[in-house]
């Protein structure tokens, strides 16, 4: 018998949680049990296993990926134009998002926070407090958070821009050890990390009953009210993309790469269609691979260090809706974030899309990490999953389409001016 994918198995659990929700509301029991405080529970449990996950991952994830991207010499002129691109792509995606979710500010209904409609518990004023706890009042502030005096503690206390830095600074320096050391250390690292993937993955078989619990607990107390701000919401985000796919990045490649950017796109459609499908950077890195050297003419020397490197590391539209979901979350709670706060925001969506990139559901972690940092209660997590697989389709395609911009640019500052979208060349 073939198993339900789990995305079907999420779509079922949000069909029952709307029906048990709406049947039950706040009050119905069964000996004596609400139904709203086992909603309650299954949700909590949920949240409370992501949570878990956090340090763990987020520090061997970064040290691996960095270990492995200056292992054999390749930290050099290729993986430094690379870098650069990815973190300039992220970027500009990340500042789409804040624009424009700035500027309709789905969380807003009727000018009012949707707080209620979504049935967030959390006090208000000490959410404000906590976010205004974290604000240093200027830059300098992200930069002291960034080098903690104790990394167990910082990691203990949920500072992960600190855990983050350390864990960069470490992977780097692994590099610099004699042979046998690094190879030692980067295969501890490593170890770590497949184990926390089998878990995130373990984890993630629960999503149903966890999905289940939060979004009937929702509906149990305000009905179908919270849909309205998450509609909203997921428009704002589709349209953030299609500014990054189609302005962002063919003014990159059409004035870096050189290259019409709407005959890349048709050159690598099989693989932009692929990642569509699967929401998955890395099955779809064979075709990518194949539509970047045998349609788009780039080299096997650059593809071959630029495309898994991208499929690992540059998440242009997992960075912009981690971003835009973290700032969804605090307008619902009304909350009016500084420069410095939305900064703080930038930055760690930055840095959480290049660390846990790989892992299923990663943006989910993700932005838990990005709200943890500044200072806002992750309950509201759940609700996103509500439209969560057409966004993940959505942003993966970004992410494969940012991936082929940088192998095209990258190849032409490289000198690969031959061959590069030939005529003769037509998409397989």
């Amino acid at each position: 018998m073939t198993r339900l994918k789990l995305h079907w198995q999420i779509m079922i659990a949000l069909v029952l949680a709307g029906v048990f929700g709406t049947l039950t509301g706040t009050d119905a029991a069964l000996f004596g049990v609400t139904y709203y405080s086992v909603f309650g529970f299954l949700g909590t449990l949920f949240l409370n296993a992501l949570k878990m996950l956090i340090v763990p991952l987020i520090a061997s994830s970064i040290i691996v990926g960095v270990a492995g991207i200056g292992s054999g010499g390749k930290l050099g002129r290729l993986g430094g134009r690379t870098m650069a691109f990815y973190l300039l792509s992220s970027t500009l995606a990340i500042i789409v998002g804040l624009v424009l979710v700035n500027a309709v500010q789905p969380g807003l209904v009727d000018g009012e926070p949707a707080r209620e409609l979504m049935a967030l518990s959390a006090d208000p004023a000490e959410v404000a407090a906590t976010v205004g706890d974290k604000d240093a009042g200027d830059i300098a502030g992200i930069f002291i958070r960034m080098v903690p005096a104790n990394i167990v503690k910082a990691a203990a206390e949920g500072e992960m821009l600190g855990l983050i830095f350390f864990c960069l600074l470490f992977g780097y320096f692994m590099t610099q050890l004699r042979k046998e050391h690094a190879q030692t250390m980067f295969s501890f690292w490593d170890s770590m990390f497949h184990v926390m993937m089998r878990m995130t993955e373990w984890v993630m078989k629960f999503a149903p009953l966890g999905v289940f619990g939060l979004v009937a607990k929702v509906v149990a107390d305000t009905g179908f009210d919270a849909a309205k701000p998450l509609l909203v919401f997921t428009g704002t985000v589709i349209v953030a993309l299609a500014i990054h796919a189609l302005v962002t990045l063919p003014l990159l490649v059409r004035f870096i790469g050189r290259v019409n950017p709407w005959r890349l796109a048709h050159a690598v459609s099989p693989a932009l269609l692929t990642a569509f499908s699967t929401s998955s950077s890395s099955a779809t890195l064979p075709i990518t691979i194949d539509c970047v050297e045998n349609n788009v003419g780039v080299s096997n020397r650059t593809s071959s260090f630029v495309l898994p490197l991208g499929a690992t590391v540059n998440m242009d539209g997992t960075a912009l809706y981690e971003c835009m979901a973290a700032l969804f979350i605090a307008q619902a709670y009304g909350l009016e974030l500084s420069v410095t706060q939305q900064v703080v925001v930038v930055v760690t969506a930055l840095l959480t899309s290049i660390g846990v990139a790989g892992i299923p559901s990663a943006s989910l972690v993700a932005i838990a990490i990005i709200l943890k940092v500044v200072g806002i209660p992750i309950e509201a997590i759940g609700l996103l999953f509500v439209f969560d697989r057409i966004l993940d389709m959505t942003r993966t395609s970004v992410n494969v389409f940012g991936d082929t911009s940088c192998a095209v640019v990258i190849a032409r500052l490289e000198g690969e001016k031959e061959g590069l979208l030939a005529p003769t060349q037509t998409p397989t």
